[in-house]
């Protein structure tokens, strides 16, 4: 049974009237996992923030975008805004964007919770200090009391996901949520994410270029090339006998950018060092 069904999806510039995402049409299963693949500028983001209605000023869309039943591209946004987090979350490439770089995390966190639940703030400390911990969060009350340019990007990512944990949302979109961490956190912001997944249960839409983390997620694939999708099918499938020859080569390269991380850093070995040196 399908959670979001897309259907023509079309996106254009306004103001010049170039179209980035001609008629995209696709399906995310419920408790699946989604991964979309393609080179920069190939219409992923554009069709992620589409979803979620939150594409910039000037930026059209048309199509049915079917939520639960629910077609989301024909509410206004008065109706879709309490949509955003509790039912349709979005994990963001970039921490930074994610929060008011002027407010405090724990202010940022308690508007999106006592909007959604109407918690106090002490309610919001407990799950969110229990939801922090249980990501390897250090001192979540230090996290809270801080500014997004005081913490690093991986733990940006993390609030992000603990934030999840809390909201419990029906769909999580990721939008290249690893690409900007360097190799440890990146591999523990995985880690995190891959146990988000298990144990919620929820559905998960995601962008990546690493076709490693995509390989180690998603359950289909979709592949996506100047705003049009050339091919989609199983991970296993499209791992092992990708019929298109954008999608062949952009495999060739995944496993040959692997090989040489493996050859050159010692691959998970030097990850695993890494954390071994930080725990000590």
């Amino acid at each position: 049974m399908a959670m979001l069904e897309v259907s023509n999806l079309r996106i254009w510039d306004s103001r010049t009237g170039s179209v980035m995402v001609p008629g995209s049409s696709f399906q995310v299963g419920k408790g699946s996992c989604l991964g979309i693949v393609g080179e920069s500028g190939s219409g992923k983001s554009l069709t992620c923030r589409a979803i979620m209605r939150l594409n910039k000023p000037g930026i059209r869309q048309s199509g049915d975008i079917l939520f639960n039943g629910v077609n989301l591209a024909q509410l206004s946004e008065k109706n879709m805004r309490p949509r955003r987090g509790k039912q349709l979350y979005m994990i963001m490439q970039n921490g930074m964007r994610a929060f008011d770089p002027s407010c405090l995390i724990g202010v940022h966190l308690r508007e999106v919770l006592s909007g959604h639940f109407g918690w106090g703030r002490e309610e919001i400390t407990i799950r969110m200090k229990c939801a922090m911990s249980s990501v390897l969060l250090k001192d979540p009350i230090a996290v809270m009391n801080s500014y997004p340019h005081q913490l690093s990007g991986g733990m940006l990512q993390r609030v992000m996901i603990a934030l999840a944990l809390v909201l419990e949302p029906d769909l999580i979109i990721a939008d290249e949520f690893t690409s900007a961490l360097d190799t440890l956190s990146r591999f523990e912001v995985m880690e995190q994410f891959m146990q988000l997944r298990q144990r919620m249960g929820c559905s998960v839409m995601f962008v990546s270029h690493d076709l490693g983390v995509v390989q180690k997620l998603a359950d289909e694939i979709l592949v996506m090339k100047d705003g049009m999708i050339v091919e989609r099918g199983t991970t296993e499938a499209i791992f092992s006998g990708a019929m298109h020859e954008y999608t062949r080569q952009l495999v060739s390269s995944s496993l040959a950018l692997h090989h040489r991380f493996q050859a050159v850093t010692g691959g998970m070995q030097h990850v695993e060092r890494e954390r071994r040196r930080e725990v000590l």
